[in-house]
């Protein structure tokens, strides 16, 4: 495996030779883990969304994902301004209040510039760079990017997805992507691959890919694995969205297992415990203490 010991963000560098967990602080109406809750008022959701990063970086969080557009199944599009509106509040607030990396998943090229001026480290893109424009202002902001694979959209992408084999498709997929990066001027240290569990799969898409994830790694890129709460674990535990902790920190513990570089959650706490309990049982003790 490559040597991502000091992986920059904007101004902040991490050390993804290790497994690092990214929490989720959704701004949008709609979030199919939270209900909108933290949008309730613009004020307030700004204030709610702020507390809840900072008690997620107490809880060992070294990543900070806003989004301020819901990418659920069936989701229906959000404005550009409406998109600004949610999340550049936020990441302003978190600039300056968290030492915290701030990464924004987001496919709008505007709003990419922007949260890039704002302090973002981390530009999250689930379309992978596939909107126009959106290529061309990633690379000006000279921040990583983590590029995901998604067969269709947000509104279509769980009508019977199929593939030939879904392993050699998206492994195909994210190549393309990349050599599209390099030729906009995004340089491959700054890539980060999300093979996209629940983005246009089946469950047994999304679990044949968790457990053979390591063969992404063949790519030379840092893994982002975001699992967190899907219906994957519905379909195999006949569980609501609220009753899905258990089943998602089993899919981080095999993600640890097969590699995975970052762990995009909403229990952030009790994923930590899970990551560092997996290292130490695969290294024996020797880093579960440094």
């Amino acid at each position: 495996m490559n040597d991502f010991s000091t992986y920059r963000f904007g101004s902040r560098t991490l050390d993804l030779s290790r497994p690092q967990v990214m929490g989720i602080v959704n701004v949008t109406p709609d979030s199919f883990s939270d209900g909108g809750t933290l949008y309730e008022a613009r004020k307030l959701s700004v204030d709610q969304a702020v507390e809840r990063a900072r008690q997620m970086v107490k809880d060992g969080a070294t990543i900070i994902d806003v989004g301020g557009e819901s990418t659920r199944p069936g989701a229906a599009a959000v404005s550009l301004q409406e998109e600004l509106d949610r999340v550049v509040p936020v990441v302003e607030r978190l600039n300056a209040e968290l030492d915290v990396i701030i990464s924004v998943d987001t496919s709008a090229p505007q709003v990419m510039t922007e949260v890039a001026r704002l302090g973002a480290g981390l530009i999250n893109d689930v379309r992978a760079l596939g909107r126009e424009g959106a290529l061309e202002a990633a690379a000006e902001t000279n921040l990583p990017v983590c590029v995901m694979h998604m067969q269709g959209s947000p509104a279509t992408m769980q009508n019977a997805p199929h593939y030939d084999d879904v392993l050699d498709d998206v492994n195909y997929f994210l190549q393309q992507r990349i050599t599209a990066c390099n030729a906009a001027g995004i340089s491959s240290d700054r890539i980060i691959l999300d093979p996209g569990f629940g983005f246009g799969k089946t469950v047994e898409h999304n679990l044949r890919l968790l457990n053979n994830l390591r063969q992404l790694h063949q790519l030379g890129m840092p893994l982002l694995v975001g699992t967190s709460r899907k219906s994957m674990i519905d379909h195999v535990l006949s569980r609501p969205v609220d009753q899905r902790l258990a089943g998602s920190l089993a899919t981080v513990a095999i993600g640890v297992q097969q590699g995975g570089q970052i762990f995009r959650v909403h229990d952030v706490r009790e994923t930590v415990d899970v990551v560092r309990m997996t290292e130490a049982i695969m290294n024996e003790g020797r880093i579960a203490n440094d």
